[in-house]
């Protein structure tokens, strides 16, 4: 009795929070008891370990998570990362349904600690964002970020305020990635324009929200998915019609936001939603268009057809949603819409499978979609979407230093985008793609004669507008570049990074250093920002934030070249690319 009697010392301390907890721990218990628990148990003891080495403590273990405490929020972050690559490297010798994956919440705040352990809200919200991440990902809290925005060369993307179980105010949370690339290139919110509701255009709009997949398995949700993506594409070919990108679209796929709510977000006046059924040979579509400012539905249909009759079912809402939204469009531009579609349905299938990785910009999804591409490919070698489809892989792959060789991986690219577009001179992709490998082989004439055959084929294509306006900003036309990039980011809300960075270049070309800073400071992912910004305040005079840049830099980008960088600049005035050099050099690079 007397132990009762003992009173417990509790005191407070900061610290950063890292829970971590194993996906589906209770059907992998089910399938083979003792196998789980004995590699889960090595798999925690190696754990442990990383854990000492980035300076934090293992707190507990219960079951399947463990809780850890950390002094800083930098420490905690490059564990949860960690984490990850140590499971993943244990898993290669599992079989693929053993696979150990986690979910890590990491966040920073004032805990309480005793001899049972530490408590306190700031341990739940740690453990309440690792119930809402994803496997495989680390989601961490605002107060975690800032202290590690500019300190980490990892991605964030922004989540918005979460709503956590059993906490009272919602959390801003950010998901952490480890390829820094592929998220500034991934749609993002931005926290200071949450609230802005945006006023629809002057012409129609619209936003097709993604289609539900209903029934079936989950992993069919590829075909929803890449319907919707299709129908977006359809529309955003027309002229005279707003059409808001698939990044932002996508944005409303796991959110129950009533339609009237998401076009007040995207600044539309038509929001088109819709249903999938698939059921062996046989689709079963549901499809309605609401118009915002009423609520009431202008426009339903339901579909009970064979797969094989996919494109026509597109062509027709598309069809229905252009007469529905009041475009008058000419019969001739209509005729142009039409794809060449494959001559094989697999091949569609392919490629649309292959759209579900290529948007998430890591360097093994962008290989994946490359099989599923090829694989389009191999079925219908005429299939001109499969074959602009590897050109932009082979140019991410570019892009990120993620192909071996990387003259061959741009040599091949032009290749395949000469190939798509012989084949289908009506799709605007390969025109898109032949834009990118012509500008960085420093064909500026042929870079933005490419893109705006692309542009005049789906004038709605944000990704595009941005492409072509970093074209425009490296041949010197910096005003178009700024106008065309307004456009893009109207066209997607939730524009990534990229475009930043892009309207950033421009400003900085027209010397407009103010407006350089303003623009690179909303980067959700500031590592990628920092030459640029370092450049600038060293142009203004301001030395101190310029040389303290350079030094974020220096630790986030340790192989940073120069000379390497002034070489693969695809600037085609050379005052340009001095000028941008000479910023650097004062900074002190």
């Amino acid at each position: 009795m007397s132990g009762h009697n003992k009173t417990t010392t509790v005191r407070r301390q900061l610290g950063a929070v890292l829970f971590a907890d194993v996906v589906g721990y209770a059907r992998l218990m089910g399938n083979d008891e003792i196998d789980t628990y004995s590699a889960l148990k090595s798999l925690l003891e190696q754990l442990e370990t990383a854990c000492q080495a980035h300076e934090g403590q293992v707190v507990a273990v219960r079951g399947d998570g463990v809780l850890a405490l950390f002094e800083t929020a930098t420490n905690a972050v490059e564990f949860g990362v960690e984490l990850h690559r140590i499971a993943e490297q244990s898993n290669n010798a599992r079989p693929e349904d053993q696979h150990l994956r986690f979910r890590a919440g990491v966040h920073m705040g004032e805990i309480l600690v005793d001899d049972r352990g530490i408590h306190g809200d700031n341990v739940n919200i740690a453990a309440r964002l690792q119930e809402i991440a994803e496997p495989g990902r680390v989601f961490v809290s605002a107060s975690v970020y800032e202290q590690i925005r500019n300190r980490l060369r990892f991605g964030f993307e922004f989540l918005g305020p979460q709503r956590l179980k059993n906490i009272a105010e919602p959390v801003a949370a950010y998901c952490v990635r480890s390829e820094v690339a592929g998220a500034a290139m991934a749609a993002t919110r931005r926290p200071e324009t949450q609230q802005a509701h945006r006023p629809p255009p002057g012409i129609p709009s619209v936003a097709v929200l993604p289609f539900a997949s209903l029934g079936g398995e989950p992993s069919d949700s590829w075909f929803a998915d890449g319907l919707t993506e299709d129908i977006i594409l359809n529309l955003s070919k027309f002229k005279n019609l707003f059409v808001i990108a698939r990044n932002s679209s996508f944005f409303f796929k796991a959110t129950t936001m009533p339609p009237q709510e998401a076009a007040r977000e995207l600044g539309v006046r038509y929001v088109a939603r819709g249903s999938v059924r698939r059921a062996a040979a046989r689709v079963r579509i549901a499809v309605e268009l609401i118009d915002a400012e009423t609520g009431r539905t202008i426009w339903g249909e339901r579909y009970d057809r064979n797969i094989d009759d996919i494109f026509a079912i597109q062509d027709e809402v598309t069809d229905a949603i252009v007469a529905a939204t009041a475009v008058l469009i000419e019969a001739q531009e209509r005729k142009r819409m039409a794809q060449t579609a494959p001559a094989d349905l697999a091949a569609y299938g392919y490629v649309l499978r292959g759209q579900q990785y290529i948007f998430r910009y890591t360097r093994q999804d962008n290989r994946e979609a490359q099989t599923l591409y090829e694989r389009a490919l191999a079925r219908d070698q005429d299939y001109a979407r499969a074959s602009a489809a590897i050109s932009r892989t082979m140019n991410i792959d570019w892009r990120y230093s993620w192909a071996k060789d990387a003259e061959h991986a741009l040599d091949t690219a032009l290749s395949y985008a000469q190939r798509a577009v012989e084949l289908d001179p009506t799709d605007a992709r390969g025109f898109g793609e032949l834009g990118f490998v012509h500008l960085y082989r420093k064909e500026h004439d042929a870079a933005i004669g490419a893109y705006r055959r692309a542009l005049a084929l789906n004038p709605n294509d944000a990704d595009l507008l941005s492409d072509y306006a970093d074209a425009l900003a490296h041949s010197g036309d910096n005003q178009a570049a700024i106008g065309n990039l307004q456009q893009a980011m109207r066209l997607n809300p939730y524009f990534p990074d990229q475009y930043l960075w892009h309207l950033g270049g421009a400003y900085y070309n027209l010397k407009q250093y103010d407006a350089v800073i303003d623009t690179l400071t909303k980067m959700n992912n500031p590592t990628e920002g920092q030459r640029m910004l370092a450049a600038s305040y060293a142009q203004l005079g301001d030395m101190d934030q310029a040389r303290d840049m350079a030094a974020r830099h220096r630790e986030a980008h340790p192989n940073f070249s120069l000379d390497r960088w002034a070489k693969v600049q695809p600037d085609r005035l050379e005052e340009d690319t001095l000028h941008f050099v000479e910023g650097l050099k004062k900074a002190g690079f």
